[in-house]
C-alpha cells in the first residue's frame, strides 16, 4: 500500500483491450496504477513504463518496490500469430512471465494475476471445461499460457506469493477495432454490408463474455484473494450461427452467411463452469445481445472499408 493506503497496481498490457477498461476500473476505485505497454496508455491518470517486457530492463523499472499486485495481461493472444512464430511467443508468454514473477519475489510484491485462457485444456469435445479439466494444449499459444501458469504455482508454492490464473473464454466488448475475432469481424461485415464466413455448419459452439465481465471477474479474484486457477466466462454458450443471428438483431444487417470447411483443429464447442468464480460473488451483467449492442456503435461510426482507403 502507498502512504496514502491506496493500492499500488502494476498492469502489463495495460494500453490493450482488456488493460484498458481494467485501468479505469483501478484508477476508478482509487488505486495507484503503472501501465507497462509497448504503446502508451491512453489515460494520463497513470505511471507509464514504455517498451518490451523481454527487455529485462523493462520488467525490472516497472515492478517498483512496493508494489502490491501484478496483473499480468501483456501476451502475444493470437493463436494463428502463436503458430506462425512460436519462439517469439514463447519469449513474450513464458520468458516475460517468468521475469515477473523473479520480480515479484524479489520486491515483495504480494499478489500475481495472470492472464489465460481456457485453451490450456485443448479439445475436451463437447464436455465440459472446469477447474480441474486436466490441461493438453494444442497450440503454442495454449502451451505457453499453461507454461506461465505452471511457473505462478511454483512461485505461489515455494515463496508465498498469492497468485491466480485467470482463464477466460472468448472476450469481447468496446474497443475491438483493431482486433480479429469473430466479433469484430462480424461487426465490420454489417457496417460494409458484407457477409461473413462460418466454419462448418455453425453449430460448434463458443462461451463469449463481455470485457467488463472480464474486469470485474479480475478485481473480484484479486480482492477475495483467490488462488490458483480460476475460470471466468459467461457460464453460458451459444453456437456460431446464433452468434450471428445475434449481431443481424442488433446490427438490423442481413450479415449472409458463407460455409466453408472447417480448418484443422477447430473445436466442436467451448463451455465452460463457472461455479468457482459465483462462489466469490461473480456475476456477469451482459448476455450476448446486450453485450453487442454495446460493440457495434463504435463499427457504425467509424469509416467503411472502401471509404477508408480513398
Amino acid at each position: 500500500m502507498t502512504a496514502e493506503g491506496r493500492s499500488r497496481v502494476l498492469v502489463t498490457g495495460g494500453a490493450g483491450f482488456i488493460g484498458r477498461r481494467l485501468v479505469r476500473a483501478l484508477l476508478d476505485q482509487g488505486a495507484e496504477v503503472t501501465v507497462v505497454d509497448k504503446r502508451p496508455p491512453r489515460d494520463p491518470d497513470v505511471r507509464s513504463v514504455l517498451g518490451d517486457l523481454c527487455d529485462p530492463s523493462v520488467a525490472a523499472e516497472a515492478v517498483r518496490p512496493g508494489t502490491d499486485v501484478i496483473m499480468h495481461l501483456a501476451a502475444v493472444t493470437s493463436v494463428l500469430r502463436s503458430i506462425e512464430d512460436p519462439v517469439e511467443t514463447y519469449r513474450t508468454n513464458v520468458d516475460a512471465t517468468a521475469t515477473l514473477l523473479e520480480l515479484a519475489r524479489t520486491r515483495g510484491v504480494a499478489a500475481f494475476l495472470l492472464a489465460s485462457t481456457n485453451a490450456v485444456a485443448g479439445n475436451v469435445g463437447t464436455r465440459v471445461i472446469t477447474e480441474q479439466t486436466p490441461i493438453l494444449p494444442l497450440t503454442p499459444y495454449g502451451a505457453t499460457k499453461a507454461a506461465g501458469e505452471m511457473l505462478l504455482s511454483a512461485y505461489c508454492a515455494s515463496y508465498g506469493i498469492a497468485g491466480c490464473a485467470l482463464r477466460f473464454s472468448n472476450v469481447y466488448g468496446p474497443g475491438m477495432q483493431e482486433k480479429d475475432s469473430f466479433v469484430p469481424r462480424l461487426m465490420r461485415a454489417a457496417r460494409d454490408g458484407g457477409g461473413v464466413q462460418v466454419y462448418g455448419d455453425g453449430n460448434q459452439v463458443r462461451d463469449l463474455i463481455h470485457v467488463d465481465d472480464i474486469v470485474a471477474g479480475i478485481l473480484l479474484a484479486w480482492r477475495a484473494g483467490a488462488t490458483g486457477p480460476l475460470i471466468l466466462g459467461a457460464g453460458e454458450s451459444f453456437s456460431v450461427n446464433d452468434i450471428v443471428q445475434a449481431a443481424r438483431s442488433v446490427t438490423g444487417a442481413p450479415l449472409p452467411a458463407d460455409h466453408v470447411p472447417a480448418k484443422p483443429g477447430e473445436m466442436p464447442a467451448v463451455i465452460v463452469d463457472i461455479s468457482a468464480a459465483r462462489a466469490l460473488g461473480y456475476a456477469p451483467a451482459h448476455d450476448l445481445k446486450s453485450g453487442l449492442a454495446t460493440v457495434w456503435p463504435e463499427f457504425a461510426a467509424s469509416p467503411g472499408a472502401e471509404e477508408a482507403t480513398q
